[in-house]
Order: structure tokens, then C-alpha cells, then sequence
């Protein structure tokens, strides 16, 4: 049995995208798609339409909620085998658990619930910092939601040598026949000693050669399994999370690996990641590594 994509809706626009981005994915990898609304819903939420239904009003309003996007994706994706459910529980731990079976999680940016001028929604963050598969969080602008731009976007770093975020970039440029450009930020050091003998002359030359050195090795094994993939490679002077973000305005799809760290928060991402999630112009994919 295929594992599915699975999307989180709750009847935002936003997650209204995330369905329609997520049916166009199952249609794409040929998998199943399941839609999944997951809330302790207050009450009295709905009560209007449960009157004379028997129902709790959330649960009618959640119902409501998961019919309309189950139509709007068969709409709009007919092929594609559709599956949903309704759980009466907290969003985030219900979506962890759907995602140890998923091929992927995909949530809208903002939720129903957010506080107004939020740049991100809490489920989704939670989501993407405590998942075991990729989440792929659907913002930006229309033309990266739509795929306009033929481009995917690999944010490497030194953790990325045979990781699961290079794996997956890859199958979906694949998939999609587009370019993937694999991106290297790298930055020299503020109060840097030009002592040092492989430091002689510009020592900009150094780091981007050691960047260079890096992409060698996240890409060698990736291009010989996926040899019809167009890849463009970018060694960029910058702080990775700003190189990121401008050049995202340019993709259709930003991948980039979870570092996740333990604070007294619980699990935490990245500086990187957590700042292409808040600002990037296309929908993200926040991938974990195995190690």
C-alpha cells in the first residue's frame, strides 16, 4: 500500500492552498492524497449549522470543512485517489502521527486560529520542527505556489552529504522536469588572519573554493542516480538564510535539511530553516535528517 501525502486543513485560505498545492503533488507522484482536519473544537463553534443535526456544532463546522476541500480537490485533481477524516483531537500530535505514514505533511502558512500579522502559523512551525518526514509548508507568492517558475531550490550545508534533503530535491525536480539549483552560502570570517599559508592573496578564494569543495560531494551521488536532472550549482558570499530568501523569489520549491536542537522550548529548528518558513516566496520543505 502506497503511504500517502497528507494535508491539515481547518478552512483557512490558507489551508485551501495547501490542498490544492498538495493535490497537484499526489497527481504528480501518482500517490493517494488524504485530507485530515484535526481540533479540539470548542462547543459551541458551528452550533447554527448542528441545530437539529444531533451533532456537536464543531464537529458539523470540521465536517463542512473537510467536504468542501474533499470537492475542490476531486474538482480539480480527479485522478487522484482522495481519503479524509475529521479527529477530535490537538492539530499538532494528530499530525505528527499522520506523518509516520505519509510520504510527506503538507500545511497552509497561517491557520484559522493565528494571531492577525503572525508571518507563520504555530501548527505549522510545530509541525515542521517535530515531524519524521518532510513537511512542506505552502506560502509565498501565486507564482511559486503554482509552479511557474521551472525551478527547485537545495539549500546545502556541511550536514547535507548523502542527506535526505538532497534525495528529495532531486526526485522532484525529476518529477517536475525542472532545474534544481543547489545553493552553498558561505562567509568569511569578520576578524579572519590572512597568517595562514592557504589564506594568502584574497582569501575569498579559499572559502569559495572550500563551498565548491562541499557541492562536489552533496552532489556526486545524487547526479549519477538522477542523470536527467538539469542542475545548476551557486557558491553565494552571504548569511545562508539571506541568500535563501532572495533567491527564492525565482522557485517554485525551496528544500532545505531540519537541525533540529533541544532548548527549554522543547525542539527547535535551525536559524535557517525557521526563517525560510516565516519569509520565503514559495512554499518550503522542511526535510530531517536520519542523523
Amino acid at each position: 500500500m502506497q503511504s500517502p501525502l497528507v494535508v491539515g486543513v481547518d478552512g483557512s485560505e490558507s489551508s485551501f492552498e495547501a490542498a490544492d498545492w498538495a493535490a497537484d503533488e499526489a497527481r504528480r507522484h501518482g500517490l493517494p492524497l488524504r485530507i485530515v482536519y484535526a481540533s479540539l473544537w470548542p462547543l459551541d463553534e458551528g452550533a447554527a449549522l448542528a441545530a437539529g443535526l444531533g451533532r456537536p456544532g464543531g464537529q458539523v463546522f470540521a465536517e463542512n470543512i473537510v467536504r468542501t476541500t474533499v470537492g475542490r480537490v476531486r474538482h480539480r485533481t480527479p485522478d487522484v485517489e482522495v481519503t479524509a477524516e475529521v479527529l477530535r483531537e490537538d492539530t499538532v500530535p494528530a499530525l505528527l502521527r499522520e506523518g509516520r505514514h505519509a510520504l510527506a505533511l503538507v500545511t497552509g502558512s497561517r491557520g484559522r486560529g493565528d494571531i492577525a500579522g503572525l508571518l507563520l502559523g504555530s501548527v505549522s512551525l510545530a509541525v515542521a520542527a517535530k515531524a519524521h518526514c518532510p513537511v512542506i509548508v505552502v506560502r509565498g507568492d501565486e507564482a511559486g505556489r503554482a509552479g511557474t517558475h521551472q525551478r527547485i531550490m537545495l539549500g546545502v550545508g556541511q550536514a547535507d552529504v548523502d542527506s535526505e534533503a538532497v534525495r528529495f530535491a532531486f526526485r522532484e525536480a525529476e518529477l517536475r522536469g525542472c532545474t534544481l539549483e543547489v545553493v552553498r552560502a558561505w562567509r568569511r570570517p569578520a576578524h579572519e588572519s590572512t597568517d595562514h599559508p592557504l589564506l594568502a592573496g584574497d582569501p575569498a578564494h579559499y572559502h569559495e573554493a572550500q563551498a565548491s569543495a562541499l557541492l562536489d560531494k552533496v552532489l556526486k551521488t545524487a547526479v549519477s542516480d538522477h542523470p536527467d536532472v538539469r542542475v545548476k550549482r551557486a557558491t553565494v558570499e552571504g548569511p545562508a538564510r539571506k541568500v535563501l530568501l532572495a533567491r527564492s523569489a525565482a522557485a517554485d520549491l525551496l528544500v532545505v535539511g531540519a537541525r533540529r536542537r533541544h532548548s527549554e522550548f522543547g525542539l527547535q529548528l535551525g536559524r535557517v530553516a525557521h526563517t525560510v518558513l516565516h519569509h520565503a516566496s514559495c512554499p518550503v520543505a522542511v526535510v530531517p535528517r536520519t542523523a
